[in-house]
């Protein structure tokens, strides 16, 4: 039975994973992996990734 490599963790999947953490959707993940969310939860989470880079973005002066 092969096993599975973990991939190292991007920038963005910490942030995904922070995020998750700050609307309370750690544990459902944790749980069911990414795929057990609904498209409202992910959404949410690429929303609030989005302004986040982007207020990111503006501090930085880019």
């Amino acid at each position: 039975m092969a096993e599975k490599k973990k991939k190292e963790l991007t920038q963005d999947d910490i942030m995904k994973l922070e995020i998750a953490k700050e609307i309370g959707l750690i544990e459902k993940l944790e749980e069911l992996g990414w795929g057990g969310l609904t498209a409202k939860e992910t959404g949410r989470i690429g929303g609030l990734m989005t302004a986040k880079k982007k207020k990111r973005k503006k501090q930085n002066g880019s």
